[in-house]
């Protein structure tokens, strides 16, 4: 039984809308010349059908003396339906719409609460409804911008009235922005809570929405800044054509001068960059041949002279075969040490090995090229051997390990 007078309310809610529109509909011609001519012709209505219109809110008097006119929200709605933007007006009023979501929300939360889940249905419609309403403001306020732009917008007469036009659009995009940045989502995600079906509303639809309308708006203020600038330019270029103009109205006699031939030309005529003249020696000439003859003879000479330069010869490779010498003869004797370990048949230490033979190698060298030279034999023969390093750890905190001593014996 609680259904019932929801229902009562919707039937009642139809039946008027229906009585409203049949009304447009009937009367769409008187209407239609109302907006038209700015007042609607009564003659052409009877005094039924005017008490009628005037209850019904479609037509309104501003004044006893004053004729009947369309109300304005039936003038903005046929704007609307015929795209007429000289009389369309956008109105995206966001500050009140948030008040009215917040209340919204308030509501559904109330409902929630109480297990009202027609109630609950109800609200959340009507947050769907303002939520749509909202972004088809901002929306139709972007299209009306894209209309006049390539519509209206590109076929004013005037070049001032371009410039104003522009201007005023420009205007109307900041307020747009201004009417976007009020839109906080911190505040949203904390009056929606953790309901799943508001914060897909509210949020993340929402968020999706106003990313779509800041695009569609960079994307138009770009195109009008574009415009602004190519009508400054025709602006200026057609002033400086009337300028001319009236000039030779007032001055009928006037000839330009010849400024090729003027020792001084005016900057505005003189825009071309100097040629600088290129000029060569004719040697076959005989004054040139003689003046140059003359400008050599003039060149100071130095006060030195220069000293005889010998060219470079090829380097001596004495040092590089030094080099490989000492490098051969350390391997031979790392060679000697293996050798050593194979006759002996035990193990042999290799700085053990360096002074008994007195050998002139530094330490580390000589560990190095014996390690070199056991990494350096095939895997095969490295299996006849076994060498182990005598190391130690650097200190308790560096894993570096020192390797002191190489023992060498056969596998």
């Amino acid at each position: 039984m609680s259904d019932d007078p929801s229902h009562a309310l919707e039937s009642r809610l139809i039946s008027t809308g229906v009585e409203r529109l049949a009304l447009l509909g009937k009367y769409a011609e008187a209407l239609m010349a109302g907006y038209a001519r700015d007042e609607v012709p009564v003659e052409t209505l009877s005094t039924t059908a005017l008490n009628r219109l005037l209850a019904a809110r479609i037509l309104w008097r501003p004044d006893e003396q004053g004729g009947v006119k369309l109300a304005p929200k039936v003038r903005e709605l046929v704007a609307e339906m015929l795209a007429d933007e000289s009389r369309r007006h956008v109105n995206a009023d966001v500050a009140e719409t948030l008040e009215l979501l917040r209340s919204l929300v308030q509501s559904y939360r109330e409902a929630r609460d109480g297990g009202e889940y027609w109630r609950q249905e109800q609200q959340l419609l009507r947050l769907r409804q303002e939520v749509d309403d909202l972004n088809g403001r901002f929306a139709d306020a972007i299209d009306s911008l894209w209309r006049r732009l390539n519509g209206d917008f590109g076929f004013v007469s005037r070049l001032g009235d371009k410039i104003r036009e522009n201007e005023r659009a420009q205007k109307q995009i900041v307020r747009l922005l201004d009417g976007l940045a009020l839109i906080d989502f911190d505040e949203l995600i904390e009056l929606v809570g953790s309901d799943g079906a508001l914060r897909k509303l509210l949020v993340s639809g929402l968020q999706h929405q106003l990313t779509q309308h800041y695009t569609s708006l960079r994307e138009v203020q770009r195109r009008l800044v574009e415009l602004m600038a190519r009508f400054r330019q025709q602006q200026s270029r057609s002033r400086l054509v009337a300028g001319m103009a009236g000039f030779l109205r007032e001055h009928p006699g006037f000839v330009p001068g010849n400024y090729a031939r003027r020792g001084e030309v005016p900057a505005l005529v003189n825009q071309a960059t100097p040629l600088v003249a290129a000029g060569a020696a004719a040697l076959d000439h005989h004054p040139d041949s003689h003046a140059l003859t003359e400008l050599l003879h003039r060149l100071p000479r130095p006060a030195s002279r220069p000293e005889p330069v010998t060219a470079a010869g090829v380097a001596a490779p004495q040092e590089d075969a030094r080099v490989a010498a000492r490098q051969q003869a350390l391997k031979e004797e790392v060679e000697r040490f293996y050798l050593a370990v194979v006759d002996g048949d035990e193990a042999l230490s290799a700085l053990e090995y360096r002074q008994a033979g007195e050998l002139e190698w530094d330490e580390e060298i000589w560990l190095f090229q014996v390690i070199a030279e056991f990494q350096g034999l095939p895997r095969n023969e490295q299996r006849a051997f076994r060498l182990s390093q005598q190391e130690t750890q650097a200190s308790p905190y560096n894993h570096l390990r020192l390797i002191h001593d190489v023992v060498v014996q056969l596998a």
